[in-house]
């Protein structure tokens, strides 16, 4: 497995969930990031499409024990290198460029890069990357798709995110080459910005038994 991968894996298994949230107010992040932690979805990525995401990202990863806090969407070694300075405990691309993947060798946070192709995930997984997000999962064919995906490359294993919710969510976790999967409808920004913690909780609790079930 390439090197900015190792330990990845572990962390992925935390939960089936990833929590991926964008963060308007960083006053929000604890409290949220508690609210998710208390439903068992300990994975939590902050898209870096607001300027309160740093800030969320530093909040959580020091107020919150349980959480294990990452940044997302990440689209260029810039923000790479900003992840690595608030000590992320891993980064999520939606894709991967050459610039992308050099500063990946670079750094020492764990990198799961984002693939929507066939060639893509190839290409990838020549390069050492076994572990990959697919973006956007449902527009990109969903489960049939990675049941297609897995009947020809075997040890690639996915974090499909894009189009996930409590509808799909079963089907895509009982894919075998399905480790987790993210998505931002445990948390929406409804229930956010009402300070409704004990509902996201709930959101989260009945995500996190899908795979028991």
């Amino acid at each position: 497995m390439h090197e900015p991968q190792f330990g990845l894996e572990k962390l992925l298994k935390l939960s089936p969930v990833v929590a991926v949230l964008v963060i308007e107010e960083a006053s929000t992040a604890v409290p949220l990031a508690r609210a998710l932690v208390k439903g068992g979805v300990r994975l939590i990525e902050i898209t870096l499409r607001t300027p309160s995401a740093l800030a969320a990202i530093s909040r959580i990863a020091g107020e919150v024990e349980d959480a294990v806090v990452g940044a997302g969407t990440i689209v260029s070694p810039r923000q790479l290198a900003e992840a690595a300075k608030l000590n992320c405990r891993f980064a999520v691309s939606p894709g991967a460029t050459p610039g992308l993947l050099k500063a990946a060798s670079e750094t020492k946070v764990p990198w799961l890069p984002g693939a929507a192709t066939l060639s893509e995930t190839m290409r990838l997984f020549e390069q050492g990357f076994a572990l990959q997000k697919v973006f956007p999962a449902q527009a990109s064919g969903g489960v049939s798709y990675l049941k297609s995906v897995g009947s020809v490359i075997k040890d690639v294993r996915f974090c499909p995110t894009g189009g996930i919710d409590d509808g799909n969510l079963e089907s895509y976790l009982s894919l075998p080459n399905v480790l987790c999967v993210g998505g931002s409808w445990i948390a929406p920004s409804s229930l956010v910005g009402a300070s409704r913690w004990d509902e996201i909780t709930a959101l989260a609790a009945r995500a996190v038994s899908a795979r028991r079930e």
